[in-house]
């Protein structure tokens, strides 16, 4: 098992509920790899760097996760996929 951070940019026209949903859809996929939250953090909305998808904000969630390394791929295929989910990165912590 390794630890890693998962930061996810989200669109930031979904409502509370619409976000809570996501959100608890990248922690089911998580999960369903064997793998653990260790902490979440919402940063809220902010201000991107440069225009995405015709968004100049969004909404940053930082997780910091143990999972096996093979898992990845799959997490980060779904994660590619997810339409809500405008970027994201994963990173080996450590």
């Amino acid at each position: 098992m390794r630890n890693y951070e998962l930061m996810c940019i989200i669109q930031p026209d979904l409502d509370e509920t619409a976000f809570n949903g996501v959100l608890d859809k990248v922690k089911g996929w998580i999960s369903e790899s064997g793998g653990s939250i260790d902490k979440a953090e919402v940063w809220g909305r902010r201000k991107l760097a440069y225009i995405i998808d015709k968004h100049r904000e969004g909404q940053y969630v930082l997780l910091n996760v143990t999972m096996e390394p093979a898992a990845t791929f799959a997490l980060e295929r779904n994660l590619r996929y997810q339409e809500s989910i405008m970027r994201h990165m994963l990173s080996v912590v450590g």
